[in-house]
């Protein structure tokens, strides 16, 4: 099969590249807004950017050409919390990912408790293992999308998910996103060490 961009409908690019580029790390954000009604979203176009600063990305579509709710209240708030999913959160986590409307608090659908976060205004997701809070430090649009830039400011990280001061990821039980409806949960870790290279002579 050939897949050519130009002459692929958005759509059916859309659902390619989500069944390629798995499993995807899965972002679940939470916001607050201008009125303090809390905001709580799942998306997968997410990743880590770099540690000098700690910066983290999270791609927001547009919904039928409108703003997402937790892009709105990104850049009026100036702050999210980017909550991780864990098997236990999964389903809730899918729940919140329906078009609901603006005044429906996800928190509250979900049964999910917002508590305070210590960096920022937006609450954390108290059930989730793992919680970054981070300021935004800028919003790229890419095309149809916005790519929202984060700086995390302050990490709360559930003490039974460490081993030896590291978060273990046998012990986290993220969820990876795959296409369609499909999730990952994580079972096996294989170690590989990478090889050693000497530097060459001067």
């Amino acid at each position: 099969m050939i897949v050519d961009p130009d002459t692929t409908p958005p759509g059916d690019l859309y659902r390619f590249i989500i069944s390629v580029v798995v499993p995807r790390p899965i972002a679940f954000v939470s916001t607050i807004g201008r009125d303090g009604s809390h905001n709580l979203a799942p998306f997968s176009y997410f990743t880590a950017l770099t540690n000098q600063p700690p910066l983290l990305g999270v791609s927001i579509n547009s919904r039928r050409g409108q703003t997402k709710d937790t892009l709105r209240n990104i850049e009026e708030a100036g702050d999210f919390v980017i909550n991780v999913v864990d098997e236990a959160l999964l389903d809730r986590a899918v729940e919140a990912s329906g078009e609901w409307p603006a005044e429906v608090d996800e928190f509250a659908l979900t049964g999910l408790t917002p508590i305070a976060s210590e960096r920022v205004k937006s609450p954390r997701v108290a059930e989730s293992p793992v919680n970054l809070e981070c300021r935004l430090y800028r919003v790229i649009e890419l095309g149809a999308t916005h790519f929202v830039i984060g700086e995390i400011v302050r990490a709360h990280v559930r003490d039974e998910v460490l081993t030896e001061g590291r978060v273990d990821p046998l012990k986290l039980r993220p969820v990876g996103r795959l296409g369609g409806e499909g999730y990952a949960p994580l079972r096996e870790v294989v170690q590989r060490a990478r090889p050693r290279v000497s530097p060459p002579a001067s």
